[in-house]
């Protein structure tokens, strides 16, 4: 089988590619930028943009699947960045999947699309889209993803696998913003931090996409389905922090703040970024706000049933080597004599 993976060069593309590699699969990876990391693996690279339909059509043709992981992900910003390379993105790689006669496709959404005020316990795959997104990355992501699903068709067999908070080694997003966050000894934080939260180490996300993968081109029924993807342990966001702080090297006192008051900030960062023009896509908001405050955890059982989905790895052995990866990380490397 030859597989493209759209952001193989990113943290979850690049985990993909490795396993897609140490299997004997040929690879092709699409991002916006050479890896050599990838270069190393015998990964054939394209470099281009989502949105250009003719540098999509270059590196998906002779090629029999396609893993779509690339996307514009944040907490804030404004729609048009997000819509052009997560919905104009996803409709091109679709498009170009039909006219090059490729049959499969593995979309890699967020449990973030189905978030709404309020939180979510144990939700499963029938929970609707909320009405109104509270950023522009969950609203796209929920418009590629229904595209994607909608696609589903017998000359193209198309599912979407809906991680949630992904993490380990190498991570460049969670736990760095989590040990930025730290300030003399402290972990300023809207609420008091017992909202129960699901997190996917990057083992085990990876993991579900071969198996979706192999699924869809076996003939399973799980074509035009939408599947989350956790660790299927949620914990109390506090209890979170303070696991991916120690592995860092840290310890931070959790410090409350009203979440009323963090929510007007957040309006109030918002309005001042529209008005200066600021793309950020990482800056204070009421999506992250919410997600801070809100319960969010997820039900497994469907990827279970239909993928044999088991996480591969425990949250607490994936802290242990995290921990480790850190620890070797700090370590100063010695000098050849």
């Amino acid at each position: 089988m030859r597989v493209l993976v759209t952001g193989g060069s990113g943290f979850l593309g690049l985990e993909i590619c490795r396993r897609l590699v140490a299997r004997g699969t040929t690879v092709a990876s699409f991002s916006r930028r050479p890896s050599p990391a990838l270069e190393s693996l015998g990964v054939r690279q394209h470099q281009g943009d989502l949105a250009d339909p003719a540098a999509v059509s270059r590196a998906l043709a002779g090629c029999d699947a396609v893993i779509h992981n690339a996307a514009l992900a944040g907490v804030s910003g404004p729609l048009p960045p997000y819509w052009n390379t997560n919905v104009r993105g996803t409709r091109n790689v679709i498009d170009q999947c039909r006219a090059h006669g490729v049959g499969t496709l593995v979309h890699t959404s967020t449990a973030s699309v189905v978030f709404q005020p309020g939180g979510l316990r144990n939700a499963d795959e029938g929970c609707p889209y909320p009405d109104r997104h509270l950023a522009a990355y969950p609203r796209t992501k929920a418009r590629a993803e229904a595209l994607v699903l909608a696609a589903d068709s017998p000359g193209l067999a198309t599912v979407s696998l809906r991680p949630h908070i992904i993490w380990g080694p190498g991570d460049p997003h969670f736990a760095p913003a989590l040990a930025r966050a730290v300030r003399a000894g402290r972990l300023v934080m809207p609420g008091d931090g017992s909202n129960l939260v699901d997190t996917t180490h990057l083992h085990t996300a990876a993991h579900a996409h071969l198996l979706a993968l192999d699924r869809l081109q076996q003939g399973c029924p799980i074509g035009g389905r939408a599947y989350f993807i956790t660790q299927d342990d949620p914990r109390p966001l506090r209890d979170l922090t303070a696991h991916f702080l120690r592995a860092a090297g840290l310890r931070a006192h959790w410090c409350s703040v009203p979440a009323p008051l963090v929510r007007a900030a957040a309006a109030t960062s918002e309005s001042v970024l529209r008005l200066t023009g600021r793309a950020r896509t990482h800056a204070l908001s009421r999506f992250l706000v919410a997600e801070l405050v809100h319960p969010h955890w997820f039900s497994i059982e469907a990827a279970r049933r239909d993928l044999r989905f088991e996480p591969p790895i425990t949250f607490d052995a994936g802290i242990a080597a995290l921990t480790d990866f850190r620890a070797a990380d700090r370590c100063p490397r010695r000098r050849a004599t």
